[in-house]
């Protein structure tokens, strides 16, 4: 046990996150069936103090490693997938917050304004307060340099107008991490943390999809004003910069809920097979089961690897091919294995409300959650050829 856990007295978080799991694994269905956000899943992580796991301790954190997230995150996405990945989202947050270096953002000439107020956000984090990331739009997704929102300076501070879409938790978080364009410049990407509570900040319910289906991310409508203080950094355009030297809270952060929900495919499979009479002794069946074995074994050693090398050397050339290695393993398999269980456990388990119809669903947006499958792939063919993946392709990645 470590220090931290020690001081915790309850064990380290991913431990805490493995005793709550049958709580969330019992709730999943009835939250997949109605399509409304598991609070009560979020109530028992801000009971927990996870919504601190990557704040620091001085800020009354727990001070976790991005290596300490992907724990978290895979023994969260065994019990509810959609709960783990919208924690991924207020992780996203905190996690790029805490790991931007302060002689980095010193470099590029932010005022000490930029410290005070991230250490305010990260201990409001910490005494309970849930982010979400309002980026994507419709038509470009998550590729910061084709937004359509935008933002103009006013005397107030700015203004921002535009819509996003899939933005995951909307109506539940405290403010959202909202990505938008210079009026005056294309080039400049900047990020504002609007408060929920903002004047012409609209929710439209428009999530209801084929997967993860409980984790409210409807269309978030923004004609708003807010103050200097909601500009993140307090410098414009730091969007795109903390994007390519952080691509793991873009990329990889979902990487560990894929493998989480392709371990849980596994899992319900065994259970059901095991339960069916003479299900588990068809060789067939039980070669599935071993392949998907090795399936995820394999895919999480990549995740943990690509978790170990962002929290020891963050935005390295190399750490960043595992970052993209591990996203694109962890969504293909996840829908591989999802659809193989489902298959080995036949027709019975295909019916709406089965577990494992609910996670074949949950596993297949693994490959389509930005960035998707064949994009990883495109990066990586790209790079392994000898060539800059960040500026080669048919688009900008950011």
């Amino acid at each position: 046990m470590s220090e931290r856990s020690e001081r915790m007295g309850v064990g380290e978080p991913w431990e805490v996150v493995a005793r709550l799991r049958p709580r969330f694994t019992d709730r999943a269905a009835e939250s997949d069936r109605t399509g409304d956000f598991p609070a009560a899943d979020f109530a028992d992580l801000r009971d927990a103090g996870l919504f601190g796991l990557l704040v620091p301790e001085r800020l009354g954190g727990m001070g976790c490693s991005y290596a300490d997230y992907a724990k978290v995150a895979f023994e969260l996405a065994r019990g509810n997938g959609a709960t783990a990945l919208v924690f991924n989202m207020h992780a996203s947050v905190t996690g790029a917050l805490a790991g931007i270096p302060d002689d980095m953002v010193r470099a590029l000439g932010v005022s000490e304004e930029f410290f005070s107020s991230r250490d305010a956000i990260l201990a409001d984090a910490a005494r309970g307060a849930f982010y979400a990331v309002a980026m994507s739009e419709r038509g470009v997704g998550s590729r910061l340099s084709q937004l359509t929102a935008r933002y103009e300076v006013i005397d107030e501070g700015f203004h921002i107008k535009g819509s996003k879409s899939f933005v995951s938790g909307a109506g539940h978080a405290e403010a959202y991490l909202v990505a938008a364009r210079s009026s005056v410049d294309d080039s400049m990407v900047s990020q504002f943390l609007v408060p929920a509570g903002t004047e012409g900040l609209t929710i439209e319910a428009t999530w209801d999809s084929l997967g993860m289906r409980a984790t409210s991310s409807h269309d978030l409508h923004l004609d708003v004003i807010v103050s200097r203080g909601a500009l993140l950094g307090g410098v414009e355009g730091l969007a795109l910069l903390v994007a390519q030297l952080m691509p793991h809270w873009m990329v990889a952060s979902y990487a560990a809920v894929y493998v989480g929900v392709a371990q849980s495919c596994v899992d319900e499979a065994v259970a059901y097979l095991n339960g069916r009479g003479g299900l588990a002794a068809l060789p067939s069946v039980r070669s599935r089961v071993g392949r998907a074995d090795a399936a995820v074994a394999a895919a999480r050693l990549v995740v943990d690897e690509a978790a170990r090398r962002v929290t020891e050397a963050p935005g390295d050339e190399e750490t960043n091919r595992w970052v993209w290695r591990a996203k694109l393993l962890a969504g293909t398999t996840a829908m591989e294995v999802g659809a193989s269980m489902l298959e080995a456990a036949g027709t019975s388990a295909s019916r709406r409300g089965h577990p494992l119809e609910r996670l074949f669903r949950d596993a297949r947006c693994g490959s389509l959650q930005p960035a998707t499958s064949d994009v990883c792939a495109d990066w990586l063919g790209i790079a392994t050829l000898g060539g800059d993946p960040d500026s080669e392709g048919v688009a900008p990645r950011w």
